[in-house]
């Protein structure tokens, strides 16, 4: 998920810098198609949700990585300083979900794994 938001920035930065196709554009279907965007950055990050409910409700973190997680928890930081830099409000939005879920889980498996 967070690569195909990094790709919808750099196409929208492309398409205004190079004098591409406006944005918004002009076509219905494709300023449809970038507004879902903006739907699949906050249902994204919610669908890491079950598992730390798992983690929380049933106060186990067996078979959770916390290495793998750490390292999701660090890419997000870094797409979050690449969104401030480019003052991109989706990609500082999604991403400081998905450093809150990544923490929630990373926070578990320390205290019930």
């Amino acid at each position: 998920m967070i690569f195909s938001l990094a790709e919808e920035h750099f196409y929208k930065r492309k398409r205004i810098h190079q004098r591409h196709e406006p944005y918004p554009h002009p076509v219905r279907w494709k300023r449809i198609i970038d507004r879902v965007i903006y739907i699949a950055a906050f249902i994204g990050p919610l669908l890491t949700l079950p598992q730390v409910l798992k983690i929380w409700i049933g106060k186990s973190a067996i078979g959770v990585s916390i290495i793998s997680w750490s390292f999701f928890l660090l890419l997000a930081f870094i797409w979050l300083i690449y969104g401030i830099a480019h003052k991109s409000k989706l990609l500082i939005f999604n991403n400081i979900l998905w450093m809150l879920m990544d923490f929630l889980i990373i926070l578990g498996v320390i205290v019930y794994g």
